[in-house]
Order: C-alpha cells, then sequence, then structure tokens
C-alpha cells in the first residue's frame, strides 16, 4: 500500500468528483490519503472529509501564503482543534518567499506559532519551505534547541543543506511529482541523500501532477507514479518503496497508525 502523504481534497478539481478520486487512489494502490490544511478557519471542511471516508486523515494549520489572514492563532485553538479524532498532524505551516503572500515576519510569526503546537500536541508539522532555506535553517535549529518535535518537509524542492540539517534534526522529507521532472536531477540526487527510513511521498494534489500526467490537475492515485519514479532513482523495486514509505508514514504519524490498528513504523496490507 502507498500513502499519499499531501493533498488537497477541499480544493475544487477534486473535491467536485471526491468518490471518484478515491475510488482511482485505490485502484492505483493508494490506501491512505492526508488532506493538508491551509487556513485554520476552515477546521469544520477538513474533519468532515476526513470523517466522510475512512481513507482520509486531516490535518489543522494555516499556509504561509494565508498567515497575514490569520496571524493571531492561538497555540491553544490549533491544539484543540488537532484533537479532532482523524486529525493526524499540525499545519502545514511555513515560509513561501517565492510568492511572497504574505509579509515575511508574520509567516514566522505564525510557522513559530504551530512548532509550539506541535511541540504541545505531539502532533507532527507538515513545513512548507520554498526559496527560503536560509532562514527555514535558523528558525528550525533555533526552535529545536528550545524543545523538540517531529515534522516532515513537504513537497521537498529546496536545496541539499536544508534537506540535510533537517536529517540532522530528525525531521522526514517528503518527495513529490516535481522528482519525476526531467529538470529534477539535482533533486533526485538530494533524494538519493536522504536516509530511505526518514522519505514519504505525496502528490501535493491538485498541484505538481508527475511527469506523465504533467499539466493536467493531480490527484492522490498518482503518487504511484511519483513512487515507482522515486523507487528507480534509489535503485529499489517499486514494492520495496512502497513498503519503506508507508512504514515511515505510520512511524512518523503515529496517530493515524493508532486509528489503522497498525504498529508505528510497519506497512498496513
Amino acid at each position: 500500500m502507498l500513502v499519499d502523504s499531501h493533498c488537497h481534497l477541499d480544493y475544487p478539481d477534486l473535491a467536485a468528483d471526491l468518490d471518484g478520486v478515491l475510488a482511482r487512489a485505490e485502484a492505483a494502490g493508494v490506501g491512505r490519503v492526508v488532506t493538508i490544511s491551509t487556513h485554520v478557519a476552515r477546521a469544520r471542511i477538513y474533519e468532515a472529509l476526513a470523517e466522510r471516508d475512512a481513507r482520509v486523515f486531516s490535518t489543522i494549520g494555516t499556509h504561509p501564503h494565508y498567515a497575514g489572514e490569520e496571524p493571531d492563532t492561538r497555540v491553544e485553538t490549533l491544539v484543540a482543534l488537532a484533537r479532532h479524532p482523524r486529525c493526524i498532524a499540525i499545519g502545514e505551516a511555513g515560509l513561501d518567499f517565492h510568492y511572497d503572500k504574505s509579509p515575511r515576519d508574520v509567516q514566522a510569526h505564525v510557522f513559530r506559532t504551530h512548532i509550539a503546537a506541535a511541540r504541545e500536541s505531539g502532533l507532527p508539522l507538515v513545513i512548507h519551505a520554498r526559496e527560503a532555506d536560509a532562514e527555514m535553517i535558523a528558525i528550525l535549529s533555533e526552535e529545536m534547541a528550545r524543545g523538540r518535535f517531529s515534522a516532515v518537509l513537504h513537497c521537498f524542492s529546496s536545496g541539499a543543506e536544508l534537506a540535510r540539517v533537517g536529517v540532522e534534526l530528525g525531521l522526514y522529507v517528503s518527495f513529490s511529482g516535481i522528482v519525476t521532472f526531467n529538470r529534477s536531477e539535482e533533486l533526485r540526487a538530494i533524494a538519493r541523500s536522504v536516509p530511505l527510513e526518514r522519505i514519504l511521498v505525496e502528490t501535493d494534489a491538485p498541484y505538481l501532477a508527475p511527469q506523465p500526467k504533467r499539466g493536467k490537475p493531480n490527484e492522490p492515485a498518482y503518487v504511484a507514479m511519483t513512487a515507482a519514479s522515486l523507487a528507480q532513482t534509489l535503485g529499489l523495486t517499486p514494492d520495496a518503496l512502497a513498503r519503506a514509505t508507508t512504514a515511515n508514514f505510520y512511524r512518523l504519524l503515529a496517530k493515524a497508525a493508532a486509528l489503522d490498528g497498525v504498529l508505528a513504523g510497519e506497512g498496513a496490507a
């Protein structure tokens, strides 16, 4: 079984055909899907998506694009919302200096709030990082020194140094369809440098469809294509990559493991 560890089922391209999206995912061997929060104000939408289908988990957090809309979200609010039975992580939160849709200082403040919530809740943090490697390294290093927390660098497209520091700090690294692109040899080299036990796979659907589907809306089923490409990059069979990444998912996302009755660190049938 594969897990799409990061997608957005509430976005129109997926929400309009949710039953079909999940059926195609299952047919492709993708048995679990995590729908990721971008706005705390939309918490009930994410909860409802996870409640309607046992294949779906949810998270709670504010994407850096929208940090300016939710600058005052409190740690207590995030922790309380994270108690929902099917909410398995905090985020996504982080830094995006490519689009700069929110002021950078506000992004950093909101990100640190989410780190505190991850610590307090005991749930891992889903981290968004784009064109902010130095600042991300500085915040992660400083915050980890204050108190440890678990996290994943999602949709990794940053440099080798952030991957290296992330692994040293105990973080996981998740690869999306970007790793399949012809121009992504540098990213594939980074993937080869990450220990297998720290790797996850995702779609970030409806964005970033892998090479065979590039230019079309992405969906969770296509994580199988990303996983196959990543397996080739790492010199593994697709089955071996699926087993490893699913075991990694359940090790990091212990609440999901408990919900599925899976021993953390083991795959699911």
